[in-house]
């Protein structure tokens, strides 16, 4: 499969990104495109745009404080004058890869990250800083790897620790610090499980007024998890876009949630990390029909393979339910790199919500593999009618034909 990058590309100046979060969220415009038809709307309004018999299901991962700074030379005492490093955390190690184990850990834990002006970390040198009587301590374990372990004298969490420390994970393309404002607008208000670097940015405008608007509307709605990682904001660097590796992320599902999908025909996900997730649990049930212990773990080829007689939707997720009841369990956590690009088949999935995304990103060929080559019409249409861009911006409902 050839994918030309270039055909997924447009141009998006630095005037068009917006930098900060609107005040009042459900005050966001709201692009609606329907069968190839488009209506310029308010978020506020979305609920009169959807199918009555919508089911929506939303990310409710939580975005953590994931930039650490740390002063060379600085201990729980004496103020530091060297280099400043900056670890940003990535995912956990120890003593736990699951992420709601990771944040609950107490006194240490050891995790995946990127480390700024790693040069000037010497290898035995111990990274420290005082968080209101609390001794912080940063370990370099693994160099190459970018594995650090950290230390505290309490019995605080892992989460804790970096709430008092940490700040808050902006994407690279917001060309600013980080404030005090950015630990509650980025960050969805249904937020529940802690373990995001980057937010689940379609569920951004969501209030009370607009769930009780879907209420009114006999709406359902649901909750899974997908922890966004940095890999969300990897360009595709390749000519081919079909050979960019795609990262991996996290993702946890609760029995119901499966049960909604197979009861409900009209699968509407809040975010493109909740409709990968969606889209993940029927390529699991695949697996399960072929080896009923199969991992939940979806590579980015997995869709792609040569198959016959793909199951249907019902009879791949009975088969995730059957997982359910035989283990006797009401939730599992797997691993999905899934990559939904053009010629992918939808599964699940009948609109999306969501908003506009960087050039020539995996995000914009999943745009283009949901509604086709309407992606263009539907970007020109926002750049055209002064759509705010990226995670603090504008929203769109797409519905395809």
């Amino acid at each position: 499969m050839i994918l030309n990058t270039d055909d997924y590309t447009y141009s998006l100046t630095p005037d068009r990104i917006a930098v900060y979060p609107l005040e009042v969220r459900d005050q966001s415009k709201l692009l609606v495109y329907d069968k190839g038809q488009l209506t310029h709307a308010r978020f506020d309004s979305l609920a009169a745009h959807l199918p009555a018999q919508s089911v929506l299901f939303f990310n409710d991962t939580k975005v953590i404080p994931a930039r650490l700074h740390f002063i060379k030379g600085q201990t729980s005492a004496v103020r530091g004058t060297g280099a400043e490093i900056e670890i940003f955390l990535l995912n956990p190690i120890e003593p736990s890869p699951l992420m709601i184990q990771a944040m609950q850990a107490q006194h240490q834990c050891s995790w995946r990250c990127t480390i700024g002006n790693l040069k000037r970390w010497k290898d035995g040198t111990v990274l420290a800083k005082n968080l209101g009587g609390i001794n912080l301590e940063a370990h370099l374990r693994n160099r190459n790897e970018g594995q650090v372990t950290f230390r505290w004298d309490s019995s605080h969490t892992f989460a804790e620790i970096i709430s008092r420390s940490g700040e808050t994970p902006l994407p690279p393309y917001i060309n600013r610090k980080s404030e005090a404002t950015d630990r509650e607008r980025y960050q969805t208000i249904y937020s529940h499980y802690e373990g995001a670097v980057a937010a689940p940015t379609a569920g951004l405008h969501f209030t009370s007024n607009v769930f009780a608007s879907l209420t009114n509307k006999n709406i359902q709605t649901d909750f899974l998890t997908l922890h966004v990682s940095a890999g969300t904001f990897q360009p595709i660097k390749v000519k081919n876009a079909a050979e960019h590796t795609m990262h991996n992320e996290q993702i946890v599902i609760k029995r119901h949630n499966v049960e909604h999908l197979m009861n409900n025909p009209y699968i509407v996900p809040v975010g493109t990390t909740s409709m990968r997730t969606i889209e993940s649990i029927y390529w699991y049930g695949v697996k399960l029909l072929s080896d009923c212990d199969a991992p939940f773990t979806i590579s980015q080829e997995d869709p792609y393979l040569n198959r016959t007689d793909l199951p249907t939707k019902e009879a791949a997720l009975s088969a995730v339910i059957d997982y359910f009841d035989r283990n006797k369990l009401n939730e599992i956590t797997g691993q999905t790199s899934i990559y939904i690009v053009p010629g992918y088949r939808f599964r699940i999935c009948k609109a999306l919500i969501t908003n506009f995304h960087q050039p020539g990103s995996t995000l914009i060929l999943l745009v283009a593999a949901f509604i086709g080559h309407d992606w263009k019409k539907v970007y020109q249409a926002a750049l055209d009618n002064n759509y705010r861009f990226l995670s603090y911006g504008d929203s769109s409902l797409l519905i395809p034909g």
